[in-house]
């Protein structure tokens, strides 16, 4: 009997029970950051060795049915996983809960579900130990944590009873897809609650639950999975993993979940997936071949590495050479390693093309793409094509790390935005309209960066700047005025169109630190040598990094008869289709001559 010297709960295992020895091993090797080696296929390995057995077409039954039925080939598909250097293996029970819900349970006469159980858990010691590996391999309980309703729950609430002679090392809870409200929590508590050490491993990727295929389905539901991880630390589970999904959704899943959670991270993907036709498995991935995914999944972070469906003693023997000794990677290192998005796709694997969304180089999304969240308050400027071209630049370019930056004109903030989103230290944005610089300030709340943005109204024909930028962006209004046309007010007449952006090029030199650099937007038909002649007299240069052609709407229709006067006296100009009248956007990089 187990020592019940120490406080029990009401399953009669002791909630305070000290650690078996072989999971103090591996806690250990996860302090020293060694690679934690799991077991690869069960199941799947027992098909191969029994293709004859009766087991139906349920492959959910085929597990328990091997152990009732020819234990000792269970034995040895656990041994062969033993003598390739694993940490743990799990035992044959995945399917356990799904047959006692469905109550088809004829192939386990005369043995109940209990029975069962502790068999899983005796076979699995028989083989740590026939190996001569007792003490050094922890034994987990495998069961599938799916817990879709009432039975499920209360199947797992009593399967600690089945623990009290002959405990496993660990309950591994597999294959979850939901956290559900009143359910899966209290199930993982009442396991926790026995003292014997809980994993918790999901079907997840990035982009939610997703199937054996890849094939994503649900409703969205943003860091919610990120959220639950944290309520399982919270709760004491000790580890956290993803299994028995495609090793091509691997990739930035663990570095996504490191934002949320301390607990030690592991990556079990299958390479098989069941159909009406059987088993169905990727023979392309050798053992060599899957230690190489498995380094890309060490460089990002994974602290457990194995197999599921599917993968065979070679694979993990591959991994464990790879990785066994391998230092666990940076974020920094994980997003250098995947930052294409195509490490699996470079080993011979085949995704679901509609798992993989376009990205860039840095590993981004384009589609949809990852704009920041805008809300256009009323009576503020709408974003224009010369702003969303200074926006694609910043964006593309990851403009503005680590730096002070100054937006001029913020308008609805979009560009401060995304300054701030690519990791500025502090970006101040300014407008003459306190509508937009308030506009500006809720959308970053909204966007998460409002630590790092403040805003001031200002009109930057009498501003004297009193601080100096590493980066200036600005996408102004730009447009020529009929003097006869435009009203008397104080400020002076725009027959050029340049008014604003002249002005700004003469408060450069006040505004850029040593080195800085700025990013303004300006139409052709303003024209470039008036704007070359203030630069050089501000002792800068200019080159156009971007430009974006900008079809001429209502506004610019109205004036278009003072913009053809402007064209004709200076080199300003615009393009014409047919009936069309298109004009180009440029995006002017300014730097100290």
């Amino acid at each position: 009997m187990a020592d019940m010297s120490v406080l029990q709960d009401g399953s009669g295992l002791a909630a305070g029970r000290e650690q078996a020895p072989a999971y103090r091993r591996v806690e250990e090797l996860l302090k020293a950051e060694r690679c934690v080696i799991l077991d690869g296929g069960i199941a799947t390995e027992l098909g191969r060795r029994l293709p004859d057995a009766e087991r139906g077409r349920d492959e959910a039954l085929w597990g328990t049915w091997a152990l009732v039925h020819n234990a000792d080939v269970v034995r040895d598909v656990h041994r062969s996983y033993v003598e390739q250097g694993c940490d743990v293996i799990s035992t044959n029970t995945w399917g356990l809960t799904a047959e006692m819900q469905s109550q088809r349970t004829g192939h386990l006469a005369p043995l109940h579900w209990m029975d069962i159980a502790r068999r899983g858990v005796e076979v699995g010691r028989e083989a740590i130990e026939q190996a001569g590996r007792k003490d050094e391999v922890a034994l987990a309980f495998s069961i599938n944590g799916d817990i879709d309703g009432p039975a499920r729950r209360e199947f797992i609430e009593l399967l600690p009873r089945t623990f009290e002679d002959h405990p496993p090392d660990l309950i591994l809870l597999e294959t979850i897809t939901l956290i559900r409200d009143q359910l899966t929590l209290a199930a993982i508590e009442a396991l926790v609650a026995t003292g014997i050490p809980v994993w918790t491993s999901f079907r997840r990727c990035r982009h939610g639950v997703c199937g054996v295929f890849g094939q994503h389905w649900g409703g969205p539901e943003g860091d919610e999975f990120g959220r639950a991880a944290r309520r399982l630390d919270e709760v004491g589970v000790q580890a956290l993993l993803i299994n028995c999904l495609p090793p091509d959704h691997v990739p930035g899943m663990l570095p996504w979940l490191r934002d949320f959670t301390d607990l030690p991270l592991g990556v079990y993907p299958n390479l098989g997936y069941f159909t009406d036709d059987g088993w169905s498995f990727d023979k392309t991935v050798d053992g060599e071949q899957y230690g190489e995914m498995a380094a890309v999944w060490r460089q990002e972070g994974a602290q457990i590495i194995g197999g599921c469906c599917g993968t065979r003693p070679e694979h993990v023997a591959g991994a464990r050479a790879r990785v066994r000794d391998m230092p666990p990677g940076s974020r920094a290192v994980a997003e250098a390693a995947n930052g294409t998005g195509n490490g699996a796709m470079d080993r011979g694997l085949s995704p679901d093309p509609s798992s993989r969304p376009w990205s860039d180089a840095r590993g981004r999304r384009l589609y949809p793409l990852e704009m920041p969240e805008i809300v256009c308050e009323s009576g503020v400027f709408v974003p224009t094509h010369g702003s969303f071209l200074v926006w694609k630049y910043l964006f593309q370019n990851h403009i503005g790390e680590g730096k002070r930056c100054l937006d001029i004109g913020c308008g609805t903030g979009m560009l401060a935005i995304e300054l701030a989103r690519n990791g500025a230290e502090h970006v101040h944005a300014i407008d003459i309209d306190r509508r937009a610089v308030a506009n500006t300030l809720s959308n970053a709340f909204r966007n998460g960066v409002a630590d790092r943005i403040t805003g001031e109204a200002i009109d930057l024909y009498p501003w004297v700047p009193k601080d100096h930028y590493d980066v200036v962006v600005a996408s102004l209004y730009q447009m020529p005025v009929d003097p006869y046309e435009q009203p008397n007010s104080h400020r002076p007449l725009d027959f050029w169109g340049r008014n604003l952006l002249d002005h700004l090029f003469t408060l450069l030199p006040k505004l850029l630190a040593q080195g800085g650099v700025a990013y303004v937007m300006q139409l052709s038909i303003l024209g470039q040598e008036r704007t070359a002649e203030l630069l050089a007299e501000g002792g800068f240069q200019s080159r156009v990094v971007d430009f974006e052609f900008f079809a001429f709407h209502s506004l610019f229709e109205q004036r278009k008869e003072q913009i053809d006067r402007v064209e004709e006296l200076s080199d300003a100009y615009h393009l014409r289709f047919r009936d069309e009248d298109v004009m180009v956007a440029y995006l002017l990089e300014v730097t100290p001559a």
